[in-house]
């Protein structure tokens, strides 16, 4: 078995998780040229390239994201294991970090998060959103929170939040202006906000009532990436917008917009916070999970 230290694997899985040896070294506290030496002594010991350096970037060869996979849960486990005791073992701590989207953020930060931090302060809650769907393993990350039809089928799965829809929305004036769409085809004749997947392909609107689905290339000549965004440019009259209905609930219940074709908009299975399978689940994860089934009971 290859002689490897704990360094050199930290020094890796830094490289690795930040693509830069700048960045990875002002997270680690040392040189980059420590950091440097470090890794050329691991791929050394190992017998194996780990990763690909040119002077502008930083990539992981194949082998290296298998040595990640498996290294960077193993790390943070025994980081979880040397706080808890090194503050004593009836006292959270550590970091626990979650990637999310932007509307699972949204809800942790409105019914769980409170109540985490105030009742394990010594815990550093690291949420991370973005809307590209990520290897939670392999990027150091203890947890996702995506849609349910998102997650990995390799992943634990705890669904919360309860059920969700998108909906078409439109302001009073724009109603007034261009008139209300009675099917999802007459979207075609409408001024529709479109939305930019993170894949960087546009979005597909998709409708469903009876058992008959439609899927609609939404025309328009505004494209945005942001539901928040897309429901202020809604407000302002630009035209349709698609989105979770939970960004529009307060424009619809104070009347700056209006709800548009809503027996085409049936619910569906929503949000979920997910974890690999294989690795000890945290102790700090098992108490946001907790907190998070508190708030789901008491809403």
């Amino acid at each position: 078995m290859p002689d490897v230290n704990l360094s050199d694997l930290r020094a890796f899985a830094a490289v690795a998780r930040h693509r830069s040896f700048r960045r990875a070294a002002d997270a680690q506290g040392i040189s980059r040229s420590a950091l440097s030496h470090a890794l050329r002594s691991l791929e050394q010991r190992l017998g194996v390239r780990l990763l690909h350096r040119t002077t502008r970037s930083v990539a992981v060869t194949e082998a290296g994201e298998q040595l990640l996979r498996r290294l960077a849960p193993m790390l943070r486990e025994l980081d979880d294991m040397l706080e808890a005791i090194s503050h004593g073992m009836h006292e959270l701590a550590g970091t626990l970090r979650i990637n999310a989207n932007e509307g699972g953020a949204r809800w942790l930060l409105r019914h769980a998060v409170p109540a985490f931090l105030e009742r394990h302060p010594r815990v550093l809650l690291d949420l991370v959103t973005e809307g590209r769907l990520v290897d939670i393993v392999a990027e150091g990350f203890d947890a996702g929170v995506r849609l349910a039809e998102s997650v990995p089928q390799d992943m634990v799965a705890v669904p919360f939040g309860g059920k969700a829809r998108f909906i078409a929305v439109a302001s009073p004036a724009y109603v007034e202006a261009f008139g209300r769409p009675a099917t999802p085809q007459d979207l075609q004749n409408h001024r529709c906000i479109r939305q930019r997947l993170p894949s960087g392909k546009p979005y597909r609107w998709e409708f469903s009532r009876d058992g008959q689905e439609i899927a609609v290339d939404a025309p328009g000549t505004f494209i945005l990436d942001n539901n928040g965004l897309m429901v202020e440019a809604a407000i302002q009259g630009l035209g349709v917008a698609y989105v979770p209905e939970p960004y529009a609930r307060d424009a619809l219940a104070d009347g700056r917009l209006q709800l548009l074709l809503p027996g085409w908009s049936p619910p569906f299975p929503g949000l979920c916070l997910y974890y690999a399978s294989h690795r000890h689940v945290p102790p700090a994860l098992k108490a946001l999970i907790a907190i998070m089934r508190e708030a789901d009971h008491s809403g």
